[in-house]
């Protein structure tokens, strides 16, 4: 199985239409948050109308998994905790986003909502136990903040990392965790696109201008994964420290 991950394209509709174009050079896409852009003159609504339509084309030619980052809340829970209800409505087919957990040859995809407060943080721990009692030959999480105090979470003066990532990839030892949200931590000296907690491999492909986003081919038959970005392509093996 193939997969194409991107993040953070924040609402870069060239960077859409690469997507779009690549789809069937993989067998899954991943989008790991930030799919809006709340710095955008176009409000969220008008942002999210014109995405679900990428989203379901991107879905029609291959299964598309999407979870929500930060700026794609538009709406807030009865515990006044940001949600991307555009997200929950636009499920359909292919396509699977937050709360969902589906399995493609032998891997179990874990779809990690953006959680805003202890109502959502709770029930992002929960969903994340009954998806531990699953079986399955390998488990990727989808969360679009990465680990704290790891090289996929350096901002150039500190680390923004979520503070219990770290803590739920020790208890639950997922093989992978795709995430974003820290646009230049590939690009940094202490910073990188990829790191290893114990057992689990966690990525971030970052983000960068222009008409092709930063991306990671992850190969998991072969166990390689690719990261592309301006710079070029860098290659681990994921066998390997």
């Amino acid at each position: 199985m193939r997969i194409l991950f991107v993040a953070d394209l924040h609402y870069s509709l060239r960077q859409f239409d690469w997507l779009l174009s690549q789809a069937e050079s993989h067998d899954v896409v991943v989008i790991g948050g930030d799919l809006l852009d709340r710095a955008s003159i176009l409000e969220a609504p008008v942002q999210a109308l014109v995405v679900e339509k990428y989203l379901r084309r991107i879905s029609d030619r291959r299964p598309l998994i999407v979870s929500s980052g930060n700026h794609d809340g538009d709406r807030r829970s009865a515990a006044d905790e940001s949600v991307a209800g555009w997200l929950q409505e636009a499920r359909q087919g292919q396509l699977y986003v937050d709360g969902d957990s589906v399995e493609m040859g032998g891997t179990l995809f874990t779809v990690c909502p953006w959680w805003d407060g202890p109502v959502s943080r709770a029930e992002l721990e929960a969903q994340l136990a009954r998806d531990a009692l699953k079986v399955r030959e390998r488990w990727v999480w989808i969360h679009h903040a990465p680990p704290d105090q790891s090289p996929v979470s350096w901002a150039g003066k500190r680390f923004w990392g979520d503070e219990f990532l770290g803590g739920w990839i020790r208890a639950h030892r997922p093989q992978m965790v795709l995430s974003g949200h820290i646009h230049n931590a590939p690009f940094l000296d202490r910073g990188g696109w990829m790191d290893r907690i114990e057992s689990t491999w966690v990525f971030n492909p970052g983000r960068q201008i222009g008409p092709v986003p930063t991306c990671i081919s992850i190969d998991l038959e072969s166990g390689a994964a690719e990261w592309t970005s301006f710079q070029g392509p860098v290659k681990q093996v994921l066998g390997s420290p």
